[in-house]
Protein backbone atom coordinates (compact mmCIF):
# COMPACT_ATOMS: atom_id res chain seq x y z
CA UNK A 1 0.00 0.00 0.00
CA UNK A 2 1.44 3.38 -0.98
CA UNK A 3 2.23 5.98 1.62
CA UNK A 4 1.90 9.75 1.55
CA UNK A 5 5.10 11.53 2.59
CA UNK A 6 5.88 15.21 2.45
CA UNK A 7 9.56 16.25 2.29
CA UNK A 8 10.59 19.86 2.94
CA UNK A 9 14.09 21.02 1.95
CA UNK A 10 15.26 24.55 2.70
CA UNK A 11 18.40 26.55 1.99
CA UNK A 12 18.69 29.57 4.27
CA UNK A 13 21.51 32.01 4.83
CA UNK A 14 21.94 33.29 8.39
CA UNK A 15 24.34 36.22 9.04
CA UNK A 16 26.45 36.53 12.21
CA UNK A 17 24.25 34.95 14.89
CA UNK A 18 24.00 32.49 17.74
CA UNK A 19 20.50 31.11 17.35
CA UNK A 20 21.13 27.79 19.13
CA UNK A 21 23.95 27.59 21.67
CA UNK A 22 25.59 24.75 23.59
CA UNK A 23 26.42 24.52 27.30
CA UNK A 24 29.41 26.86 26.84
CA UNK A 25 27.33 29.56 25.13
CA UNK A 26 28.89 28.92 21.70
CA UNK A 27 26.81 28.17 18.59
CA UNK A 28 26.19 24.44 18.23
CA UNK A 29 28.26 22.62 15.64
CA UNK A 30 28.87 19.15 14.21
CA UNK A 31 31.47 17.41 12.06
CA UNK A 32 30.07 16.28 8.70
CA UNK A 33 32.08 15.37 5.65
CA UNK A 34 35.23 15.70 7.73
CA UNK A 35 34.78 19.41 8.49
CA UNK A 36 33.19 21.42 11.27
CA UNK A 37 29.72 22.72 10.36
CA UNK A 38 27.29 25.12 11.99
CA UNK A 39 24.36 23.20 13.48
CA UNK A 40 20.91 24.16 14.72
CA UNK A 41 19.21 21.41 16.69
CA UNK A 42 15.93 19.94 15.58
CA UNK A 43 14.45 20.79 18.99
CA UNK A 44 15.20 24.49 18.45
CA UNK A 45 13.45 24.61 15.08
CA UNK A 46 10.51 22.50 16.27
CA UNK A 47 9.98 24.94 19.13
CA UNK A 48 10.13 27.87 16.67
CA UNK A 49 7.65 26.08 14.40
CA UNK A 50 5.26 25.46 17.29
CA UNK A 51 5.52 29.15 18.15
CA UNK A 52 4.64 30.03 14.56
CA UNK A 53 1.49 27.89 14.86
CA UNK A 54 0.10 30.47 17.28
CA UNK A 55 -0.32 32.85 14.31
CA UNK A 56 -1.52 30.19 11.89
CA UNK A 57 -4.00 28.04 13.80
CA UNK A 58 -6.94 28.42 16.14
CA UNK A 59 -5.87 28.08 19.81
CA UNK A 60 -8.35 25.19 20.11
CA UNK A 61 -6.16 23.25 17.64
CA UNK A 62 -3.01 23.61 19.76
CA UNK A 63 -1.66 22.12 22.95
CA UNK A 64 0.39 23.19 25.94
CA UNK A 65 3.52 21.46 27.22
CA UNK A 66 4.07 22.24 30.88
CA UNK A 67 4.64 20.98 34.39
CA UNK A 68 2.03 23.52 35.54
CA UNK A 69 -0.77 21.36 34.22
CA UNK A 70 -2.87 21.69 37.39
CA UNK A 71 -2.75 25.46 36.99
CA UNK A 72 -3.76 25.15 33.33
CA UNK A 73 -6.66 22.88 34.27
CA UNK A 74 -7.68 25.22 37.09
CA UNK A 75 -8.05 28.13 34.64
CA UNK A 76 -10.45 26.08 32.54
CA UNK A 77 -12.46 24.95 35.56
CA UNK A 78 -12.82 28.50 36.91
CA UNK A 79 -13.83 29.74 33.46
CA UNK A 80 -16.78 27.35 33.68
CA UNK A 81 -17.51 27.62 37.41
CA UNK A 82 -16.38 31.02 38.71
CA UNK A 83 -17.68 30.30 42.23
CA UNK A 84 -15.14 27.54 42.83
CA UNK A 85 -12.00 28.42 44.77
CA UNK A 86 -8.49 27.28 43.94
CA UNK A 87 -8.31 25.53 47.33
CA UNK A 88 -11.22 23.35 46.24
CA UNK A 89 -10.05 22.91 42.64
CA UNK A 90 -6.37 22.00 43.08
CA UNK A 91 -6.82 18.63 44.86
CA UNK A 92 -9.45 17.49 42.35
CA UNK A 93 -7.45 18.74 39.35
CA UNK A 94 -4.33 16.96 40.62
CA UNK A 95 -6.17 13.65 40.98
CA UNK A 96 -7.79 13.97 37.54
CA UNK A 97 -4.41 14.65 35.89
CA UNK A 98 -2.90 11.69 37.70
CA UNK A 99 -5.79 9.45 36.63
CA UNK A 100 -5.42 10.55 32.98
CA UNK A 101 -1.63 10.42 32.67
CA UNK A 102 -0.22 8.54 35.66
CA UNK A 103 2.12 11.45 36.30
CA UNK A 104 3.03 12.20 39.89
CA UNK A 105 1.57 15.52 41.01
CA UNK A 106 3.27 17.31 43.90
CA UNK A 107 3.94 20.71 45.41
CA UNK A 108 6.44 22.75 43.34
CA UNK A 109 10.02 22.88 44.60
CA UNK A 110 12.21 25.99 44.57
CA UNK A 111 15.18 25.78 42.24
CA UNK A 112 17.69 26.29 45.06
CA UNK A 113 16.02 23.65 47.20
CA UNK A 114 15.94 21.18 44.33
CA UNK A 115 19.63 21.81 43.64
CA UNK A 116 20.73 21.07 47.21
CA UNK A 117 18.38 18.13 47.57
CA UNK A 118 16.29 19.57 50.41
CA UNK A 119 13.16 19.49 48.28
CA UNK A 120 11.38 22.32 50.05
CA UNK A 121 8.12 23.43 48.48
CA UNK A 122 7.89 26.97 47.13
CA UNK A 123 5.49 28.18 49.78
CA UNK A 124 6.67 26.01 52.67
CA UNK A 125 7.93 27.93 55.69
CA UNK A 126 7.14 31.35 54.20
CA UNK A 127 3.85 32.80 55.43
CA UNK A 128 4.05 35.65 52.93
CA UNK A 129 4.52 33.41 49.92
CA UNK A 130 1.56 33.09 47.57
CA UNK A 131 0.36 29.46 47.39
CA UNK A 132 1.46 27.64 44.25
CA UNK A 133 -0.54 25.00 42.41
CA UNK A 134 0.85 21.45 42.46
CA UNK A 135 2.94 20.48 39.45
CA UNK A 136 3.68 17.30 37.54
CA UNK A 137 7.11 15.76 38.00
CA UNK A 138 7.85 16.18 34.26
CA UNK A 139 6.50 18.10 31.28
CA UNK A 140 3.08 16.98 30.10
CA UNK A 141 1.81 17.78 26.60
CA UNK A 142 -1.98 18.07 26.42
CA UNK A 143 -4.24 19.58 23.80
CA UNK A 144 -6.69 22.37 24.53
CA UNK A 145 -9.57 19.96 23.88
CA UNK A 146 -8.09 17.36 26.23
CA UNK A 147 -7.76 19.95 28.98
CA UNK A 148 -11.36 21.01 28.35
CA UNK A 149 -12.52 17.41 28.69
CA UNK A 150 -10.57 16.89 31.90
CA UNK A 151 -11.97 20.15 33.27
CA UNK A 152 -15.52 18.89 32.72
CA UNK A 153 -14.61 15.66 34.49
CA UNK A 154 -13.19 17.58 37.46
CA UNK A 155 -16.30 19.76 37.66
CA UNK A 156 -18.40 16.60 37.78
CA UNK A 157 -16.48 15.47 40.86
CA UNK A 158 -16.61 18.90 42.48
CA UNK A 159 -20.37 19.08 41.92
CA UNK A 160 -20.73 15.83 43.86
CA UNK A 161 -18.64 17.33 46.67
CA UNK A 162 -16.70 14.10 46.53
CA UNK A 163 -13.27 13.57 48.01
CA UNK A 164 -10.87 13.70 45.03
CA UNK A 165 -9.13 10.42 45.85
CA UNK A 166 -12.51 8.72 46.26
CA UNK A 167 -13.97 10.24 43.09
CA UNK A 168 -11.18 8.97 40.82
CA UNK A 169 -11.76 5.44 42.14
CA UNK A 170 -15.35 5.37 40.89
CA UNK A 171 -15.91 2.60 38.32
CA UNK A 172 -14.82 3.62 34.85
CA UNK A 173 -13.52 7.03 35.94
CA UNK A 174 -9.84 6.35 35.29
CA UNK A 175 -10.63 4.79 31.90
CA UNK A 176 -12.69 7.84 31.00
CA UNK A 177 -9.87 10.19 32.00
CA UNK A 178 -7.37 8.20 29.92
CA UNK A 179 -9.76 8.21 26.98
CA UNK A 180 -9.95 12.00 27.13
CA UNK A 181 -6.14 12.25 27.16
CA UNK A 182 -5.82 9.77 24.28
CA UNK A 183 -8.19 11.48 21.82
CA UNK A 184 -8.76 14.88 20.19
CA UNK A 185 -5.06 15.54 19.78
CA UNK A 186 -3.89 19.02 18.87
CA UNK A 187 -1.97 19.70 15.67
CA UNK A 188 1.35 20.12 17.51
CA UNK A 189 0.91 16.84 19.41
CA UNK A 190 -0.08 15.04 16.20
CA UNK A 191 2.99 16.38 14.39
CA UNK A 192 5.66 16.22 17.07
CA UNK A 193 4.37 13.39 19.24
CA UNK A 194 4.06 12.92 22.96
CA UNK A 195 5.74 10.62 25.46
CA UNK A 196 4.19 10.07 28.89
CA UNK A 197 6.60 8.07 31.03
CA UNK A 198 4.02 6.64 33.40
CA UNK A 199 1.25 5.78 30.91
CA UNK A 200 2.67 4.50 27.65
CA UNK A 201 -0.76 3.75 26.17
CA UNK A 202 -1.46 7.48 25.73
CA UNK A 203 1.84 8.11 23.95
CA UNK A 204 1.55 9.62 20.46
CA UNK A 205 3.97 8.70 17.67
CA UNK A 206 5.28 11.82 15.94
CA UNK A 207 4.21 12.33 12.33
CA UNK A 208 7.02 14.84 11.64
CA UNK A 209 10.75 14.25 11.52
CA UNK A 210 12.96 17.34 11.74
CA UNK A 211 16.68 17.11 11.01
CA UNK A 212 19.39 19.17 12.65
CA UNK A 213 20.12 22.03 10.25
CA UNK A 214 23.72 21.94 8.95
CA UNK A 215 25.79 24.51 7.11
CA UNK A 216 26.68 23.53 3.56
CA UNK A 217 30.24 24.70 4.17
CA UNK A 218 32.82 24.68 6.99
CA UNK A 219 32.49 27.36 9.66
CA UNK A 220 34.84 29.06 12.07
CA UNK A 221 33.75 30.15 15.52
CA UNK A 222 34.13 33.90 15.97
CA UNK A 223 33.94 36.02 19.11
CA UNK A 224 32.55 39.52 19.49
CA UNK A 225 34.31 41.61 22.18
CA UNK A 226 31.99 44.34 23.39
CA UNK A 227 31.87 47.09 25.97
CA UNK A 228 29.08 49.14 27.52
CA UNK A 229 29.47 52.70 28.70
CA UNK A 230 28.00 53.89 32.00
CA UNK A 231 25.66 56.74 31.03
CA UNK A 232 26.18 58.43 34.40
CA UNK A 233 29.98 58.66 34.11
CA UNK A 234 31.48 62.13 34.01
CA UNK A 235 34.08 63.21 31.45
CA UNK A 236 36.73 62.54 34.07
CA UNK A 237 35.69 58.89 34.39
CA UNK A 238 37.11 56.82 31.55
CA UNK A 239 36.63 53.16 30.76
CA UNK A 240 33.69 50.89 30.19
CA UNK A 241 30.90 50.07 32.61
CA UNK A 242 31.17 46.44 31.56
CA UNK A 243 33.14 44.24 29.17
CA UNK A 244 31.99 40.98 27.66
CA UNK A 245 32.22 38.55 24.77
CA UNK A 246 29.67 36.60 22.74
CA UNK A 247 30.41 33.77 20.31
CA UNK A 248 28.82 33.65 16.87
CA UNK A 249 29.11 32.30 13.36
CA UNK A 250 27.39 32.81 10.00
CA UNK A 251 26.21 30.08 7.67
CA UNK A 252 24.14 28.95 4.73
CA UNK A 253 22.06 26.14 6.24
CA UNK A 254 20.44 23.08 4.72
CA UNK A 255 17.22 22.38 6.64
CA UNK A 256 15.11 19.26 6.21
CA UNK A 257 11.86 17.89 7.59
CA UNK A 258 9.48 15.10 6.61
CA UNK A 259 5.82 14.59 7.48
CA UNK A 260 4.22 11.15 7.38
CA UNK A 261 0.71 12.10 6.28
CA UNK A 262 -0.65 8.67 7.16
CA UNK A 263 0.58 8.94 10.76
CA UNK A 264 -0.67 12.52 10.94
CA UNK A 265 -4.10 11.39 9.76
CA UNK A 266 -4.17 8.60 12.33
CA UNK A 267 -3.24 11.02 15.11
CA UNK A 268 -5.79 13.64 14.11
CA UNK A 269 -8.56 11.14 13.43
CA UNK A 270 -8.60 10.48 17.18
CA UNK A 271 -9.91 14.01 17.63
CA UNK A 272 -12.06 14.47 14.55
CA UNK A 273 -14.95 16.89 15.07
CA UNK A 274 -18.40 15.60 14.21
CA UNK A 275 -19.30 16.18 10.57
CA UNK A 276 -15.74 17.11 9.61
CA UNK A 277 -14.14 15.33 6.66
CA UNK A 278 -10.89 13.56 7.50
CA UNK A 279 -8.92 15.66 5.03
CA UNK A 280 -9.79 19.00 6.61
CA UNK A 281 -7.84 18.87 9.91
CA UNK A 282 -4.95 17.15 8.14
CA UNK A 283 -4.88 19.82 5.46
CA UNK A 284 -4.84 22.59 8.08
CA UNK A 285 -2.00 20.85 9.90
CA UNK A 286 0.03 20.35 6.72
CA UNK A 287 -0.43 23.93 5.59
CA UNK A 288 0.52 25.26 9.02
CA UNK A 289 3.59 23.04 9.17
CA UNK A 290 4.88 23.99 5.71
CA UNK A 291 4.40 27.70 6.35
CA UNK A 292 5.51 27.62 9.98
CA UNK A 293 8.63 25.58 9.32
CA UNK A 294 9.62 27.72 6.33
CA UNK A 295 9.15 31.09 8.04
CA UNK A 296 10.18 30.33 11.63
CA UNK A 297 13.49 31.23 13.22
CA UNK A 298 14.83 30.13 16.64
CA UNK A 299 15.18 33.18 18.88
CA UNK A 300 18.58 32.61 20.49
CA UNK A 301 20.45 35.95 20.77
CA UNK A 302 17.98 37.44 18.29
CA UNK A 303 18.05 40.88 19.92
CA UNK A 304 21.85 40.85 19.79
CA UNK A 305 22.20 39.89 16.13
CA UNK A 306 18.85 40.63 14.46
CA UNK A 307 19.24 37.63 12.14
CA UNK A 308 15.71 37.85 10.73
CA UNK A 309 16.30 36.15 7.38
CA UNK A 310 13.94 34.17 5.17
CA UNK A 311 14.88 31.10 3.11
CA UNK A 312 16.69 31.47 -0.19
CA UNK A 313 14.91 28.36 -1.50
CA UNK A 314 12.19 25.98 -0.36
CA UNK A 315 11.64 22.64 -2.11
CA UNK A 316 8.63 20.51 -1.15
CA UNK A 317 8.15 16.99 -2.52
CA UNK A 318 5.09 14.76 -2.25
CA UNK A 319 6.07 11.08 -2.23
CA UNK A 320 4.38 7.67 -2.17
CA UNK A 321 7.27 5.92 -0.43
CA UNK A 322 9.83 6.66 2.26
CA UNK A 323 11.10 10.18 3.03
CA UNK A 324 14.45 11.20 1.48
CA UNK A 325 16.89 13.79 2.79
CA UNK A 326 19.32 15.35 0.32
CA UNK A 327 21.93 16.37 2.87
CA UNK A 328 24.35 14.12 0.96
CA UNK A 329 24.62 16.92 -1.61
CA UNK A 330 26.78 18.73 0.93
CA UNK A 331 28.89 15.87 2.30
CA UNK A 332 31.58 17.49 0.18
CA UNK A 333 31.35 21.10 1.43
CA UNK A 334 30.60 23.70 -1.22
CA UNK A 335 33.42 25.84 -2.58
CA UNK A 336 34.98 28.43 -0.31
CA UNK A 337 36.38 31.89 -0.97
CA UNK A 338 34.30 32.59 -4.07
CA UNK A 339 32.76 35.89 -5.03
CA UNK A 340 29.43 34.12 -5.61
CA UNK A 341 28.99 33.16 -1.95
CA UNK A 342 27.54 29.81 -0.83
CA UNK A 343 23.91 29.88 -2.02
CA UNK A 344 24.68 29.50 -5.74
CA UNK A 345 27.06 26.59 -5.11
CA UNK A 346 24.57 24.96 -2.75
CA UNK A 347 21.81 25.22 -5.36
CA UNK A 348 24.07 23.73 -8.00
CA UNK A 349 24.92 20.84 -5.68
CA UNK A 350 21.24 20.18 -4.93
CA UNK A 351 20.24 20.45 -8.59
CA UNK A 352 22.75 17.70 -9.43
CA UNK A 353 22.17 15.52 -6.37
CA UNK A 354 18.35 15.33 -6.33
CA UNK A 355 17.78 13.81 -9.80
CA UNK A 356 20.81 11.57 -9.35
CA UNK A 357 19.44 10.06 -6.14
CA UNK A 358 15.86 9.79 -7.39
CA UNK A 359 17.02 8.21 -10.64
CA UNK A 360 19.44 5.73 -9.08
CA UNK A 361 16.90 4.44 -6.57
CA UNK A 362 13.77 4.76 -8.69
CA UNK A 363 12.27 7.17 -6.18
CA UNK A 364 10.83 10.15 -8.06
CA UNK A 365 8.41 12.44 -6.28
CA UNK A 366 4.81 12.66 -7.48
CA UNK A 367 4.86 16.46 -7.19
CA UNK A 368 7.62 18.98 -6.57
CA UNK A 369 7.14 22.64 -5.72
CA UNK A 370 9.88 25.27 -5.53
CA UNK A 371 9.93 28.70 -3.93
CA UNK A 372 13.17 30.49 -4.72
CA UNK A 373 14.67 33.95 -4.54
CA UNK A 374 17.14 35.56 -6.98
CA UNK A 375 19.45 34.48 -9.77
CA UNK A 376 21.68 32.50 -7.43
CA UNK A 377 18.93 29.86 -7.08
CA UNK A 378 18.30 29.54 -10.85
CA UNK A 379 19.72 26.00 -10.99
CA UNK A 380 16.78 24.72 -8.91
CA UNK A 381 14.13 25.99 -11.34
CA UNK A 382 14.08 22.82 -13.45
CA UNK A 383 13.34 20.56 -10.47
CA UNK A 384 9.63 21.33 -10.17
CA UNK A 385 6.80 23.84 -10.32
CA UNK A 386 7.85 27.36 -9.36
CA UNK A 387 5.42 29.04 -6.98
CA UNK A 388 5.40 31.69 -4.28
CA UNK A 389 4.91 30.78 -0.64
CA UNK A 390 1.14 31.38 -0.59
CA UNK A 391 0.70 29.21 -3.67
CA UNK A 392 2.97 26.55 -2.19
CA UNK A 393 0.98 26.30 1.04
CA UNK A 394 -2.37 26.16 -0.77
CA UNK A 395 -1.29 23.66 -3.44
CA UNK A 396 0.40 21.31 -0.99
CA UNK A 397 -2.69 21.37 1.21
CA UNK A 398 -4.94 20.63 -1.77
CA UNK A 399 -2.71 17.78 -2.96
CA UNK A 400 -2.68 16.13 0.47
CA UNK A 401 -6.44 16.52 0.92
CA UNK A 402 -7.03 15.11 -2.57
CA UNK A 403 -5.02 11.98 -1.84
CA UNK A 404 -6.92 11.41 1.40
CA UNK A 405 -10.27 11.79 -0.36
CA UNK A 406 -9.27 9.17 -2.98
CA UNK A 407 -8.58 6.71 -0.19
CA UNK A 408 -11.99 7.39 1.29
Amino acid sequence: MSRTILDVHILQTVPPSNINRDDTGAPKSAVYGGVRRSRVSSQAWKKATRKAFEELLNPAELGVRTKKVVEALTHRIKAREESLTTDAIWPMAAEIINAATGAKIEAPVRGSAKANGKGKADNEGDASAEPQAPQSSYLLFLSARQLDGLAELAIEGLAKKAEPKVFVKEPGLKAKAKQIAATRHSVDIALFGRMVADTADINVDAAAQVAHALSVHPVDLETDYFTAVDDQNSDAESGAGMIGTVDFNSATLYRYAAVDIDQLTKNLDAGLAEGERSGEPVRRAVEAFVEGFALSMPTGKLNTFGNNTLPDAVIVKLRSARPISFVGAFENPVAQDTADGHVRAACQALAEHIPAVEGAFGAPAERTWIVRVGKQTQDLAALGDEVNLRELVAQVGQAVEGRLEKRG
